[in-house]
């Protein structure tokens, strides 16, 4: 099989084209034809070793993907041979991500599609979608699961509502009911925030923002899915409600934030880091469940009609890929493992 492998981190061109063997799945992992590979900012930082240096021999990148189980290891009863699947985390602590026509992985981590979700929706899931799931249940008095109604009455703030975790926040809090604010900055994100679902586009480099969103919102915002706790403490500590979530999942703008803390403690607010590295399994399950859900329903649609476009790259090219997500594309990169996707 053609698998994208490297044996030593670095600058995106330590990515090879090579034919390996396809693994066997062993006890309780699946493994699956891949058609389509999602790349996310973590899959280049990891491949340059910015967490940490290659834990393996060789590795293949990207966490997320889709396509269909061809053989399954003991023990697994949930799933079959022939079932369609979007992957999360497929290459956490393994060596085996999607970027390869063949991959296993831990059967938890390979949910089933519904059999009306395209490949191209399925492997744009996974770290994004699972990242907004958890940044909008994490409110002291919110709930811990999403479905339709379950954000009745609230207001959230999803800052950098062009992204591709931004745009899933969207797409799940007005599945479960939030009126929706994004943040963005320029007339172009506005516009993908909108059409993925926003109620309101604010631009955050406007010197009235906060004036903006009290305007829309004048108790306070609910919950924040925050991309740059460092550049947009200060905001959101201005329009954070009573009780209210600041749940960051990313160290954009740098890794330090100065907290106004007079304006969080008098308001009560939880400060709530996220990584699903290391969240846990429990979070994980209840993420992929209701992501489920908000499929069958049809409330995470893809392109640039539904606000994320989408850039495609044949597997010969991941390194391309890697270096589009690190320079910042809006939307989603996809890689076509088959070349029948797109």
């Amino acid at each position: 099989m053609r698998s994208i492998v490297y044996s030593h981190t670095g600058t995106s061109s330590v990515l090879e084209l090579a034919e390996r063997e396809p693994a066997a799945p062993g006890p309780g992992e699946v493994r699956v034809k891949v058609a389509v590979s999602g790349v996310n900012p973590t899959d280049w930082k990891a491949r340059a070793g910015n967490a940490s240096p290659l834990a393996f021999e060789e590795a293949v990148p990207n966490q997320d993907g889709a396509g269909v189980i061809d053989a399954v290891g003991d023990g697994v009863t949930r799933l079959a041979v022939g079932d369609r699947v979007w992957l999360y985390l497929s290459a956490a602590q393994r060596p085996t991500g999607t970027a390869q026509e063949y991959t296993v992985v831990r059967a938890e981590r390979a949910v089933r599609l519904p059999d009306a979700v395209g490949f191209d929706v399925a492997a744009s899931l996974g770290v994004p979608a699972m990242t907004a799931h958890r940044a909008l249940t994490v409110h002291e008095f919110g709930p811990a699961r999403l479905s339709p109604g379950s954000l009745e009455g609230r207001i959230v703030l999803v800052a950098g509502g062009a992204g591709a975790v931004g745009h899933a926040a969207i797409q799940l809090a007005v599945w479960a009911g939030a009126t929706v604010i994004a943040t963005i900055s320029s007339d172009g994100k506005a516009a993908l925030a909108k059409a993925a679902g926003a109620h309101h586009v604010v631009n955050y480099r406007q010197d009235d923002a906060a004036a903006q969103i009290s305007t829309l919102a004048p108790e306070g915002v609910d919950h924040i899915v925050e991309v740059s706790l460092t550049q947009n403490v200060d905001l959101d500590g201005q329009v954070i409600a009573n009780h209210g979530s600041i749940a960051y999942y990313a160290d954009n703008g740098g890794d330090q934030a100065t907290l106004p803390v007079r304006p969080t403690f008098a308001k009560n607010v939880r400060l709530q880091g996220l990584l699903l590295y290391t969240v846990g399994d429990s979070a994980l399950t209840a993420a992929a469940e209701d992501i489920s859900a908000a499929l069958r329903d049809g409330a995470l649609p893809v392109g640039e009609a539904a606000g994320l476009p989408l850039t495609w790259y044949p597997l010969e090219e991941t390194a391309a890929a890697h270096d589009a997500v690190e320079r910042g594309a809006v939307g989603k990169v996809l890689i076509d493992v088959t070349g029948d996707n797109h």
